[in-house]
């Protein structure tokens, strides 16, 4: 902080955050040294504003067929700069031009669900995630690409062959199923006897 003259006995203090509770000491100085500080001022909480910070770590991805996920990492309280505090979601599908928007209310939210019939499985979208108080709304994080949920595989593996390797194993192959850009990567297979 800045030396104040003697004979001043007011100061504005600069660079708060919005919507904080503050308690102010003072100390008296000169050229032998430093004094104790005075009491405590009562808490003082500095007048709300639009939020300027907005969420990080946009992603996203998997669910069910029909839905796109997007999550965040939530703004800590000091950051919020008001009551009634929220998040804004943007999304559009990659390379159109129109944008959806969802309010999440919560403070503690990080995450949306949107839910429509007529996505495609494992579909881009350009997602957005901002902040709102009740001063306004605020900042939107930059855009990230996230993927909608996936379907399961609609083709059986091809080619399935077993060979015996002793008298008590089998060793069973076929072929990959081929990436669908409709059902997304398989995980895995389950192998089956009898």
């Amino acid at each position: 902080p800045e030396v104040i003259n003697g004979r001043t006995h007011k100061a504005t203090v600069v660079d708060l955050s919005p919507w904080v509770e503050y308690e102010f000491r003072v100390v008296a100085s000169n050229s032998v040294g430093i004094g104790e500080p005075s009491r405590p001022s009562a808490l003082l909480k500095t007048k709300a504003a639009v939020p300027v910070v907005a969420p990080t770590n946009i992603n996203g991805g998997g669910g069910s067929r029909s839905e796109l996920v997007i999550t965040w990492e939530p703004v800590s309280e000091e950051l919020q700069n008001g009551e009634g505090f929220g998040y804004i979601i943007m999304f559009r599908p990659l390379g159109s031009t129109t944008w959806t928007k969802a309010v999440v209310a919560s403070v503690e939210s990080s995450k949306y669900v949107y839910r429509n019939e007529s996505i495609t499985p494992l579909s881009p979208f350009e997602v957005k995630v901002g902040v709102y108080n009740n001063e306004g709304e605020g900042t939107l994080s930059s855009i990230s690409i996230v993927y909608s949920g996936e379907d399961e595989p609609q083709m059986a593996p091809a080619g399935a062959s077993a060979l015996s390797v002793s008298a008590a194993a089998v060793e069973v192959s076929w072929l990959p199923i081929p990436w669908n850009r409709h059902t997304g990567r398989v995980l895995g297979y389950e192998v089956r006897g009898w």
